[in-house]
C-alpha cells in the first residue's frame, strides 16, 4: 500500500537561529523546512551568551551550515550582527514583543528582498506558533516538526556531553587539540594511540618522522635547515585534518611545533622564523610534556641518548614554551602506564570538565 502525503509548497521560506553550535536536530528542522519551500533562505545570528570554552564566530556558523547543505542549492544561507534573537531556557510564559518581532521581520525582507508571500519557518511549541501572536505578524508562520530528543539549550551549554548530537560539520569548532611533547624515547607515539583508543578520538602523526620517510629516503642524513618549514606545514595540515574529522571532544596530536623548532636549533643551530610563525598561529589547546627520564631506546632514528643530550633538548623545550607563553602540563611519571593514567587525568579535567 503507497500512502500519499501531501505538504504544501511555498516559493520562498525564511529561518533564523543561533545555530551554536549546529545540531542535528537544528538540521532535521532545516530539512523540514526545506521540504517546504522551494527556496529556503537561513539568518544566523550571533549568540547572545557564547560559551566561555569555545571562540565561535558568525563566520564559523556559516561554515557548518554552508557545507551541510552544500547538496541543496535552493538553501540559502546569510548572517548579520544587526538582528539579535532573544535567548529563552524554555518557551513557557514567553512574552512576545509584536512591533519589535514585526520591525526585524520587515529589516530581514528587505535586507534578503523577500517576496511578500514569504513565510517563517519555527518549531511547533515556539512561541511565535501561537495563534494571539502569529495572526499579529506581518510573515505568515509554518510549523516543523518538534524534535524532542534534542535540546538546543542543553547542547549550547554542554557541548562536549552531547557530543553525538554535534552535526559533524560543527565538531571540528568544538574539539580540543592535546598535543603529545617530549624527548627522543619519552614514549609520545605509544601514548598518543592509548589516548586516541581510550577517547576514540582522531590524531595527527608525528609530521618529521614520515617526512624523513617520504621526503629522505629513511634517514635524517639529509636533513638540512631547509626541510623544517614543509615539515611545519605538513603538520599544521595534518592537525587541521583531524581536528576536522573530530571522532570526540579531543583531538590528540603527537608532537608539536614547540618540538620541530628544538630539533631544529639542536641540529642547525639556529631558530626558523617560519616554525615559530607556526607556534603562535596553530596554537594547541592544551600541551602534556613528558619529562624525559623513561629508558632511551635506540629505534635507528634517535640520536640524542646520552643523559647529557636527553637534558639540554628537554630545556630547548622549556625555554621554546616560555618564549611563546605557553605553559604545558608535566608528565613525570618513569613508569609508561602512570605516565598514561596522568595523561587521562589531564584529558578529562581539562577538556571534559571532570575533576574526580
Amino acid at each position: 500500500m503507497w500512502i500519499q502525503i501531501r505538504i504544501a509548497m511555498y516559493e520562498t521560506g525564511l529561518m533564523i537561529g543561533h545555530f551554536e553550535p549546529l545540531h542535528l536536530g537544528q538540521m532535521r528542522s532545516i530539512l523540514a523546512a526545506a521540504g517546504q519551500a522551494k527556496t529556503l533562505h537561513i539568518v544566523i545570528m550571533a549568540h547572545p551568551s557564547p560559551h566561555a570554552d569555545f571562540s565561535i564566530t558568525l563566520q564559523d556558523k556559516a561554515r557548518w551550515l554552508q557545507m551541510a547543505c552544500a547538496d541543496l542549492p535552493f538553501v540559502r544561507i546569510h548572517t548579520t550582527h544587526e538582528i539579535e534573537l532573544p535567548l529563552h531556557d524554555g518557551f513557557v510564559d514567553v512574552t512576545i514583543d509584536i512591533d519589535a518581532s514585526n520591525a526585524k521581520l520587515q529589516r530581514l525582507t528587505e535586507a534578503l528582498n523577500l517576496p511578500a508571500e514569504a513565510v517563517l519557518f519555527v518549531a511547533e511549541n515556539h512561541p511565535l506558533a501561537q495563534s494571539d501572536v502569529y495572526e499579529q505578524l506581518s510573515m505568515p508562520v509554518v510549523t516543523t516538526p518538534l524534535q524532542p530528543e534534542f535540546d538546543s539549550y542543553a547542547i549550547a551549554r554542554d557541548p562536549v556531553a552531547h557530543w553525538s548530537a554535534l552535526h559533524p560539520q560543527a565538531r571540528g569548532d568544538y574539539t580540543k587539540t592535546v598535543a603529545i611533547v617530549g624527548g627522543e624515547s619519552s614514549g609520545k607515539t605509544t601514548l598518543v594511540h592509548k589516548l586516541a583508543n581510550y577517547y576514540g578520538a582522531s590524531f595527527a602523526l608525528e609530521m618529521g618522522r614520515l617526512y624523513v620517510g617520504t621526503d629522505l629516503g629513511g634517514s635524517e642524513i639529509g636533513l638540512q635547515y631547509s626541510d623544517y618549514a614543509p615539515i611545519s606545514l605538513h603538520h599544521a595540515q595534518a592537525i587541521r585534518e583531524a581536528a576536522a574529522r573530530a571522532t570526540a571532544p579531543v583531538t590528540i596530536i603527537d608532537t608539536d611545533f614547540v618540538t620541530t623548532q628544538a630539533f631544529c636549533e639542536e641540529y642547525e643551530g639556529r631558530t626558523h622564523p617560519f616554525v615559530a610563525a607556526c607556534i603562535d598561529e596553530f596554537r594547541v589547546d592544551h600541551t602534556i610534556m613528558l619529562d624525559n627520564n623513561t629508558p632511551w631506546v635506540d629505534d635507528g632514528m634517535r640520536s640524542l641518548g646520552t643523559p647529557e643530550a636527553r637534558g639540554r633538548f628537554e630545556q630547548r623545550l622549556v625555554d621554546i614554551f616560555a618564549r611563546h607563553d605557553i605553559k604545558p602540563h608535566m608528565v613525570d611519571q618513569p613508569d609508561y602506564d602512570a605516565r598514561y593514567q596522568q595523561a587521562l587525568l589531564l584529558i578529562d579535567q581539562h577538556v571534559y570538565g571532570k575533576n574526580s
